[in-house]
C-alpha cells in the first residue's frame, strides 16, 4: 500500500497543478476517490476475509458495511451519477478537487 498511496499522491500532485492550467481553456480536472462500492471487486474481498477469518460470508459482508458510518456500501449508479455532473456544464467552475465518494468515511476535514 505504501507505493500504491505515493503514487496517488503523486497523481493528486500532478492532477491539481495542471487543473490551475486547464481551467483558462474551460478544461476542468477532478479527481473521484471512491470508498467501497457494491461490485465484484467488494463481493471478492468478502470472500478472502470468509476463508482468512473463518466466517460465513454474510459476517463478511456486514463487516465491510460496518466500516462505512453510511452503513452500506455505494452503488454503482451513484459513481457513475458523480462523474456525469463533474462532466457537465453545470460543474464548469468546480476544478482541482478531490471529491470523496465514501458514505461519511474519509475522517478528516479536508
Amino acid at each position: 500500500m505504501t507505493l500504491s498511496a505515493a503514487s496517488r499522491a503523486g497523481l493528486t500532485a500532478a492532477c491539481k497543478g495542471l487543473s490551475r492550467e486547464c481551467i483558462a481553456d474551460n478544461v476542468t480536472i477532478n479527481n473521484l476517490l471512491p470508498e467501497r462500492f457494491d461490485t465484484p471487486r467488494q463481493q471478492q474481498m468478502a470472500q478472502v476475509a470468509m476463508q482468512q477469518s473463518g466466517i460465513t460470508f454474510e459476517q463478511a459482508r456486514q463487516k465491510q458495511i460496518d466500516s462505512i458510518p453510511a452503513g452500506r456500501m455505494g452503488l454503482p449508479a451513484e459513481f457513475g451519477a458523480a462523474c456525469v455532473y463533474l462532466c457537465s456544464e453545470m460543474s464548469g467552475y468546480i476544478t482541482g478537487q478531490n471529491m470523496h465518494l465514501d458514505g461519511g468515511a474519509y475522517p478528516a476535514l479536508l
